[in-house]
């Protein structure tokens, strides 16, 4: 498949208001908003999705050798240093058996936010239409409008969350230019099954789309098994495939994130990444090169460990009165409040802190529709277990 590189020109000055109010919403502002309540009132901020320790000490230092060596000081080379690019491609053929060129097939991006960005950018006309998942994470909303492009809701429903794939058929048309996955799933936490990527990836070569698959939670997976869709038969010339260091490895402020895919896909999105931020993280990426290439043994502790918080948050807010959709991956927890005799979540929020000293995220931010989710909110869990159990214990002053 051919990727199209970007030709949109700027907007005129009379679309421009217009172009903003297409990025406002859907969570642009619900992040600060529930921070700030926090630190006002020094609740317990469950609502972010950021650790609140840092990852391996092995790594970190490995940062700080770097920036004394003066690696990575000045620009790093466009596409990313040789070595975390190699670094990149061996962790994809050793987890999942996927073969990348390092030098044509890796891309270096500041964080997955700038890979969706300039995946979006790049493959996108105005009035192409992108199927995603809705509840949405809030980046792709915004990447879309930027594009120029329409979103098209594909809305995973509780309890399952699971895509409804006859659904997911009706929805493509002529119009559509691409399907953007993420899996596992923020917020939900649906990681999609075998089955599900396989009737996906036929709809895509059947319909030849391209597909855009966030991937960063592809290591905190606790029920079931991730599956890269570019794996499957049809799918790599057609995938572009984004992960980031973040999630993986707690070092959420590095901003260390990647694409692979075939050659002239990973062309058109660098041709995009290039004017956003150009280059990022130099010293940084240095040290994620390591950690990529870590024993199996840390990423099995480093799942064990969230999943072991997952359960005693979910435990804690079921004791609390909420109703709990277990995640299969992921750092979140989707609730419901009607229990409580509540159904507006974004009211519920801004309550919370006064109520009993914990910051959520209502759900309903990341759906078009304003009525759907309006009754589900998100919590995290990926924080040391002595603050989770201090906020369950919060939590239960709800029960009465």
């Amino acid at each position: 498949m051919n990727a199209r590189p970007p030709s949109k020109p700027s907007p005129p000055l009379n679309a421009r208001p217009l172009l903003n109010r297409r990025l406002d919403g859907l969570g642009t502002t619900i992040f600060a908003e529930m921070s700030a309540l926090a630190t006002a009132t020094g609740a317990i901020n469950l609502g972010q999705g950021f650790p609140d320790t840092d990852g391996p000490e092995e790594i970190r230092e490995a940062a700080v050798r770097a920036l004394r060596e003066g690696k990575g000081n000045q620009y790093p080379p466009g596409p990313g240093i040789p070595e975390l690019r190699a670094a990149i491609s061996d962790h994809q053929r050793r987890f999942y058996g996927l073969g990348f060129d390092p030098d044509t097939e890796v891309l270096v991006t500041a964080g997955a936010t700038e890979a969706i960005a300039a995946a979006m950018l790049a493959l996108l006309e105005p009035d192409d239409e992108v199927i995603a998942f809705e509840p949405f994470y809030d980046s792709y909303t915004a990447c879309i409008a930027m594009a120029g492009a329409k979103r098209v809701p594909l809305t995973l429903r509780a309890p399952s969350f699971r895509p409804d794939l006859d659904e997911l058929r009706a929805r493509i048309t002529p119009r559509t230019r691409l399907l953007l996955l993420n899996t596992p799933h923020n917020p939900t936490g649906m990681v999609l099954t075998a089955g599900e990527q396989s009737a996906i990836a036929a709809l895509a070569v059947e319909h030849d789309l391209l597909v855009v698959t966030d991937e960063v939670y592809e290591h905190l997976v606790y029920e079931g098994t991730h599956h890269p869709i570019a794996a499957l038969p049809g799918m790599r010339e057609r995938t572009v495939t984004i992960s980031s260091a973040g999630k993986t490895f707690s070092f959420t402020g590095w901003k260390v994130g990647w694409v692979t895919a075939d050659g002239p896909l990973v062309s058109a999105v660098r041709t995009a990444k290039q004017y956003l931020t150009y280059v990022s993280a130099g010293p940084f990426q240095y040290a994620i090169a390591e950690a990529l290439r870590l024993p199996d043994s840390y990423f099995d502790r480093f799942r064990a460990d969230l999943g072991r918080k997952r359960d005693l948050l979910g435990d804690g807010l079921r004791a609390a009165g909420f109703e709990v959709y277990q995640p299969q991956g992921t750092y979140f927890i989707t609730t419901d409040i009607t229990p409580f005799g509540e159904k507006d979540a974004y009211a519920f929020c801004r309550a919370l802190p006064e109520r009993c000293g914990v910051v959520a995220i209502p759900n309903s931010v990341f759906y078009d529709d304003p009525d759907a989710g309006r009754s589900q909110v998100r919590f995290t869990f990926c924080k040391r277990e002595d603050v989770l159990r201090d906020a369950t214990a919060r939590l239960r002053r709800l029960a009465g």
